[in-house]
Protein backbone atom coordinates (compact mmCIF):
# COMPACT_ATOMS: atom_id res chain seq x y z
CA UNK A 1 0.00 0.00 0.00
CA UNK A 2 1.55 3.34 -1.03
CA UNK A 3 2.44 5.82 1.69
CA UNK A 4 0.10 8.82 2.09
CA UNK A 5 1.12 11.85 0.04
CA UNK A 6 2.97 14.56 1.96
CA UNK A 7 1.99 17.24 -0.56
CA UNK A 8 -1.25 17.71 -2.45
CA UNK A 9 -2.44 20.21 -5.04
CA UNK A 10 -5.59 22.25 -5.63
CA UNK A 11 -5.67 23.32 -9.28
CA UNK A 12 -7.82 25.57 -11.46
CA UNK A 13 -7.30 26.92 -14.98
CA UNK A 14 -8.80 29.75 -17.01
CA UNK A 15 -8.63 31.02 -20.58
CA UNK A 16 -10.26 34.06 -22.21
CA UNK A 17 -9.78 35.77 -25.56
CA UNK A 18 -9.53 39.32 -24.18
CA UNK A 19 -9.96 41.98 -26.86
CA UNK A 20 -8.11 40.08 -29.56
CA UNK A 21 -9.64 38.73 -32.75
CA UNK A 22 -7.96 35.33 -32.33
CA UNK A 23 -7.50 33.01 -29.36
CA UNK A 24 -3.84 32.07 -29.62
CA UNK A 25 -3.35 30.75 -26.07
CA UNK A 26 -3.64 27.05 -25.29
CA UNK A 27 -3.16 24.94 -22.18
CA UNK A 28 -3.57 21.46 -20.74
CA UNK A 29 -3.04 20.18 -17.21
CA UNK A 30 -2.80 16.75 -15.61
CA UNK A 31 -3.32 16.52 -11.83
CA UNK A 32 -4.96 13.39 -10.44
CA UNK A 33 -7.04 13.71 -7.26
CA UNK A 34 -4.97 12.76 -4.21
CA UNK A 35 -1.71 12.58 -6.19
CA UNK A 36 1.49 14.39 -5.25
CA UNK A 37 2.42 14.81 -8.90
CA UNK A 38 1.12 16.83 -11.83
CA UNK A 39 2.06 19.17 -14.65
CA UNK A 40 0.80 22.00 -16.83
CA UNK A 41 1.61 22.78 -20.46
CA UNK A 42 0.83 26.31 -21.64
CA UNK A 43 1.62 28.07 -24.90
CA UNK A 44 1.02 31.55 -26.32
CA UNK A 45 0.88 31.47 -30.11
CA UNK A 46 2.20 34.12 -32.46
CA UNK A 47 1.16 34.87 -35.99
CA UNK A 48 -2.53 35.81 -35.97
CA UNK A 49 -3.74 34.99 -39.47
CA UNK A 50 -0.48 33.10 -39.97
CA UNK A 51 -1.79 30.41 -37.59
CA UNK A 52 -0.60 31.40 -34.12
CA UNK A 53 -3.51 29.38 -32.74
CA UNK A 54 -2.31 26.33 -34.64
CA UNK A 55 1.23 26.82 -33.31
CA UNK A 56 0.14 26.98 -29.66
CA UNK A 57 -2.05 23.90 -30.03
CA UNK A 58 0.76 21.98 -31.70
CA UNK A 59 3.12 22.89 -28.84
CA UNK A 60 0.65 21.95 -26.10
CA UNK A 61 -0.34 18.71 -27.82
CA UNK A 62 3.23 17.60 -28.47
CA UNK A 63 4.66 18.50 -25.05
CA UNK A 64 1.69 17.03 -23.18
CA UNK A 65 1.96 13.84 -25.22
CA UNK A 66 5.71 13.56 -24.63
CA UNK A 67 5.31 13.96 -20.87
CA UNK A 68 2.61 11.29 -20.75
CA UNK A 69 4.32 8.85 -23.12
CA UNK A 70 7.66 9.12 -21.31
CA UNK A 71 6.04 8.01 -18.07
CA UNK A 72 6.86 11.21 -16.24
CA UNK A 73 6.13 10.77 -12.52
CA UNK A 74 7.20 11.89 -9.05
CA UNK A 75 9.73 9.06 -8.67
CA UNK A 76 11.98 9.98 -11.57
CA UNK A 77 15.37 11.50 -10.66
CA UNK A 78 15.87 15.20 -11.32
CA UNK A 79 18.02 14.67 -14.40
CA UNK A 80 15.34 12.37 -15.81
CA UNK A 81 12.63 15.01 -15.45
CA UNK A 82 14.69 17.87 -16.85
CA UNK A 83 15.88 15.71 -19.73
CA UNK A 84 12.31 14.79 -20.66
CA UNK A 85 11.22 18.44 -20.45
CA UNK A 86 14.07 19.66 -22.63
CA UNK A 87 13.47 16.92 -25.21
CA UNK A 88 9.75 17.74 -25.26
CA UNK A 89 10.49 21.39 -26.11
CA UNK A 90 12.75 20.37 -28.99
CA UNK A 91 10.17 17.87 -30.21
CA UNK A 92 7.47 20.56 -30.25
CA UNK A 93 9.80 22.85 -32.17
CA UNK A 94 10.36 20.10 -34.74
CA UNK A 95 6.58 19.65 -35.09
CA UNK A 96 6.23 23.34 -35.93
CA UNK A 97 9.00 23.00 -38.51
CA UNK A 98 7.27 20.01 -40.07
CA UNK A 99 3.93 21.81 -40.16
CA UNK A 100 5.23 24.98 -41.81
CA UNK A 101 7.16 22.88 -44.35
CA UNK A 102 3.96 21.08 -45.30
CA UNK A 103 1.84 24.26 -45.11
CA UNK A 104 3.85 27.23 -46.47
CA UNK A 105 0.97 29.62 -45.74
CA UNK A 106 1.70 29.21 -42.03
CA UNK A 107 5.37 30.20 -42.34
CA UNK A 108 6.19 32.64 -39.55
CA UNK A 109 3.95 31.09 -36.93
CA UNK A 110 5.46 30.33 -33.57
CA UNK A 111 4.70 29.97 -29.89
CA UNK A 112 6.04 30.31 -26.37
CA UNK A 113 6.14 27.41 -23.91
CA UNK A 114 5.93 27.10 -20.15
CA UNK A 115 5.61 23.60 -18.68
CA UNK A 116 5.97 23.30 -14.89
CA UNK A 117 6.15 19.84 -13.33
CA UNK A 118 5.31 19.43 -9.63
CA UNK A 119 6.78 16.21 -8.24
CA UNK A 120 6.06 15.91 -4.52
CA UNK A 121 7.65 19.06 -3.06
CA UNK A 122 9.84 19.80 -6.09
CA UNK A 123 9.02 22.20 -8.93
CA UNK A 124 10.72 21.71 -12.30
CA UNK A 125 10.01 23.52 -15.53
CA UNK A 126 10.97 24.19 -19.10
CA UNK A 127 10.18 27.53 -20.72
CA UNK A 128 10.85 29.31 -23.98
CA UNK A 129 9.61 32.86 -24.52
CA UNK A 130 7.98 35.30 -22.14
CA UNK A 131 5.15 33.29 -20.56
CA UNK A 132 5.72 33.77 -16.80
CA UNK A 133 5.92 31.19 -14.02
CA UNK A 134 5.14 32.79 -10.66
CA UNK A 135 5.68 31.68 -7.08
CA UNK A 136 3.70 33.44 -4.35
CA UNK A 137 5.15 32.79 -0.90
CA UNK A 138 4.97 34.79 2.34
CA UNK A 139 2.98 37.51 0.56
CA UNK A 140 5.74 38.00 -2.01
CA UNK A 141 5.41 37.38 -5.75
CA UNK A 142 8.46 36.30 -7.76
CA UNK A 143 8.90 35.14 -11.34
CA UNK A 144 10.88 31.91 -11.39
CA UNK A 145 11.61 31.48 -15.07
CA UNK A 146 13.66 33.60 -17.43
CA UNK A 147 11.93 36.24 -19.54
CA UNK A 148 13.08 35.72 -23.13
CA UNK A 149 12.08 39.17 -24.36
CA UNK A 150 13.60 42.64 -24.47
CA UNK A 151 11.72 43.62 -21.30
CA UNK A 152 14.59 42.69 -18.90
CA UNK A 153 17.09 44.76 -20.90
CA UNK A 154 14.71 47.72 -21.03
CA UNK A 155 14.10 47.46 -17.27
CA UNK A 156 17.87 47.45 -16.73
CA UNK A 157 18.15 50.67 -18.74
CA UNK A 158 15.43 52.21 -16.55
CA UNK A 159 17.25 51.20 -13.35
CA UNK A 160 20.52 52.64 -14.64
CA UNK A 161 18.87 55.96 -15.47
CA UNK A 162 19.29 55.61 -19.24
CA UNK A 163 15.52 55.64 -19.74
CA UNK A 164 12.57 56.99 -17.77
CA UNK A 165 10.20 54.58 -16.05
CA UNK A 166 7.33 55.73 -18.25
CA UNK A 167 9.34 55.26 -21.45
CA UNK A 168 10.46 51.82 -20.32
CA UNK A 169 6.95 50.70 -19.44
CA UNK A 170 5.58 51.82 -22.81
CA UNK A 171 8.56 50.94 -25.01
CA UNK A 172 7.33 49.54 -28.35
CA UNK A 173 9.95 46.79 -28.35
CA UNK A 174 9.26 45.65 -24.79
CA UNK A 175 7.43 42.49 -25.85
CA UNK A 176 9.80 41.52 -28.66
CA UNK A 177 10.87 37.94 -28.02
CA UNK A 178 14.50 36.85 -27.96
CA UNK A 179 13.54 33.16 -28.03
CA UNK A 180 10.48 31.19 -29.14
CA UNK A 181 9.49 27.92 -30.81
CA UNK A 182 9.53 28.85 -34.51
CA UNK A 183 10.76 25.63 -36.09
CA UNK A 184 14.30 27.01 -36.18
CA UNK A 185 17.20 26.76 -33.74
CA UNK A 186 15.98 27.75 -30.25
CA UNK A 187 18.20 30.60 -28.99
CA UNK A 188 17.35 30.18 -25.29
CA UNK A 189 15.75 27.42 -23.23
CA UNK A 190 15.17 27.76 -19.50
CA UNK A 191 15.24 24.28 -17.95
CA UNK A 192 17.18 24.41 -14.65
CA UNK A 193 18.62 21.19 -13.24
CA UNK A 194 17.95 22.23 -9.65
CA UNK A 195 14.24 22.34 -8.78
CA UNK A 196 12.56 24.81 -6.45
CA UNK A 197 11.47 23.22 -3.16
CA UNK A 198 7.80 23.87 -2.46
CA UNK A 199 6.05 24.03 0.88
CA UNK A 200 2.39 24.09 1.98
CA UNK A 201 0.85 27.51 1.47
CA UNK A 202 2.75 28.24 -1.74
CA UNK A 203 0.89 29.33 -4.85
CA UNK A 204 2.30 28.55 -8.30
CA UNK A 205 0.86 30.32 -11.35
CA UNK A 206 1.78 29.46 -14.95
CA UNK A 207 0.42 32.08 -17.36
CA UNK A 208 0.56 33.68 -20.76
CA UNK A 209 1.76 37.27 -20.81
CA UNK A 210 -1.85 38.47 -21.04
CA UNK A 211 -2.00 38.15 -17.25
CA UNK A 212 0.74 40.78 -17.04
CA UNK A 213 -1.73 43.49 -18.00
CA UNK A 214 -2.12 43.34 -14.21
CA UNK A 215 0.99 44.68 -12.49
CA UNK A 216 2.96 42.55 -10.05
CA UNK A 217 1.59 44.77 -7.26
CA UNK A 218 -1.99 44.10 -8.38
CA UNK A 219 -1.44 40.34 -8.59
CA UNK A 220 0.24 40.37 -5.18
CA UNK A 221 -2.68 42.27 -3.66
CA UNK A 222 -5.21 39.78 -5.07
CA UNK A 223 -3.29 36.77 -3.77
CA UNK A 224 -2.48 38.27 -0.37
CA UNK A 225 -6.17 38.85 0.35
CA UNK A 226 -7.05 35.26 -0.48
CA UNK A 227 -4.72 33.16 1.64
CA UNK A 228 -6.27 29.74 2.11
CA UNK A 229 -8.93 30.33 -0.54
CA UNK A 230 -9.41 27.61 -3.16
CA UNK A 231 -7.67 28.00 -6.51
CA UNK A 232 -10.91 28.41 -8.50
CA UNK A 233 -11.86 31.47 -6.42
CA UNK A 234 -8.39 32.96 -6.96
CA UNK A 235 -8.68 32.38 -10.71
CA UNK A 236 -12.11 34.05 -10.75
CA UNK A 237 -10.73 37.10 -8.96
CA UNK A 238 -7.81 37.44 -11.36
CA UNK A 239 -10.21 37.37 -14.29
CA UNK A 240 -12.46 39.93 -12.62
CA UNK A 241 -9.53 42.30 -12.11
CA UNK A 242 -8.57 41.94 -15.77
CA UNK A 243 -12.17 42.67 -16.81
CA UNK A 244 -12.19 45.78 -14.62
CA UNK A 245 -9.15 47.13 -16.48
CA UNK A 246 -11.28 47.26 -19.64
CA UNK A 247 -8.10 47.67 -21.67
CA UNK A 248 -9.00 47.93 -25.38
CA UNK A 249 -5.73 46.16 -26.22
CA UNK A 250 -6.13 43.32 -23.71
CA UNK A 251 -4.28 40.26 -24.96
CA UNK A 252 -5.48 36.66 -24.68
CA UNK A 253 -5.22 35.45 -21.09
CA UNK A 254 -4.49 31.89 -20.08
CA UNK A 255 -3.28 30.61 -16.70
CA UNK A 256 -3.31 27.80 -14.16
CA UNK A 257 -3.34 28.41 -10.39
CA UNK A 258 -1.85 25.67 -8.19
CA UNK A 259 -2.19 25.71 -4.40
CA UNK A 260 0.28 23.55 -2.49
CA UNK A 261 -1.51 21.80 0.37
CA UNK A 262 -0.56 19.72 3.41
CA UNK A 263 -2.90 16.68 3.34
CA UNK A 264 -2.35 16.03 7.05
CA UNK A 265 -3.46 19.56 7.92
CA UNK A 266 -6.47 19.20 5.63
CA UNK A 267 -7.47 15.94 7.34
CA UNK A 268 -6.96 17.43 10.81
CA UNK A 269 -9.16 20.38 9.86
CA UNK A 270 -11.96 18.09 8.70
CA UNK A 271 -11.76 16.02 11.89
CA UNK A 272 -11.90 19.16 14.03
CA UNK A 273 -14.99 20.40 12.22
CA UNK A 274 -16.66 17.01 12.68
CA UNK A 275 -15.83 17.09 16.40
CA UNK A 276 -17.43 20.53 16.62
CA UNK A 277 -20.56 19.23 14.95
CA UNK A 278 -19.97 21.12 11.71
CA UNK A 279 -20.26 19.52 8.34
CA UNK A 280 -16.82 19.60 6.65
CA UNK A 281 -16.45 21.63 3.51
CA UNK A 282 -15.50 19.44 0.55
CA UNK A 283 -11.82 19.79 -0.27
CA UNK A 284 -9.83 18.33 -3.09
CA UNK A 285 -6.16 17.68 -3.74
CA UNK A 286 -6.76 18.25 -7.42
CA UNK A 287 -9.32 19.39 -9.96
CA UNK A 288 -12.88 18.14 -9.98
CA UNK A 289 -14.14 15.87 -12.72
CA UNK A 290 -13.89 17.65 -16.08
CA UNK A 291 -16.92 19.76 -16.93
CA UNK A 292 -17.88 21.59 -20.07
CA UNK A 293 -17.03 25.25 -19.31
CA UNK A 294 -19.81 27.83 -19.49
CA UNK A 295 -18.07 31.11 -20.39
CA UNK A 296 -21.24 33.13 -20.07
CA UNK A 297 -21.41 32.31 -16.37
CA UNK A 298 -17.86 31.41 -15.37
CA UNK A 299 -14.88 30.95 -17.70
CA UNK A 300 -12.95 29.13 -14.98
CA UNK A 301 -12.88 25.35 -14.92
CA UNK A 302 -10.47 22.77 -13.58
CA UNK A 303 -9.07 21.17 -16.73
CA UNK A 304 -7.96 17.55 -16.95
CA UNK A 305 -7.07 16.77 -20.58
CA UNK A 306 -6.77 13.18 -21.75
CA UNK A 307 -4.06 12.15 -24.16
CA UNK A 308 -6.46 10.69 -26.70
CA UNK A 309 -8.33 13.96 -27.11
CA UNK A 310 -5.09 15.88 -27.57
CA UNK A 311 -3.90 13.43 -30.20
CA UNK A 312 -7.21 13.89 -32.02
CA UNK A 313 -6.80 17.68 -31.90
CA UNK A 314 -3.25 17.50 -33.22
CA UNK A 315 -4.27 15.22 -36.06
CA UNK A 316 -7.10 17.57 -36.97
CA UNK A 317 -4.77 20.56 -37.10
CA UNK A 318 -2.48 18.88 -39.56
CA UNK A 319 -5.25 17.99 -42.02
Amino acid sequence: MPAPAEIAFDVASAIIRGKREYQEDALASDFQVGSDFGFVVLSDGMGGHAAGDVASNIVVTEVFSELKLRGLDAHKPADGITGILSNAAHSANQCIRDHTSANPATTGMGATLIAPVLAKDKLYWVSVGDSPLYLFRDNKLSQLNQDHSLAPQIDCMVRSGMMSESDGRNHPDRNCLTSALLGEDIPQIDCPENPVTLRPGDLVIAASDGLQYLSDAQITGILAKRTGVDSATIAERLLSEIAELDDPHQDNVCFTVIRVLDPKAQTAGRQKRRANGKRPRPESAGPAEPKTPKPERSPVAALSNVLGRLRFLYTGLLR
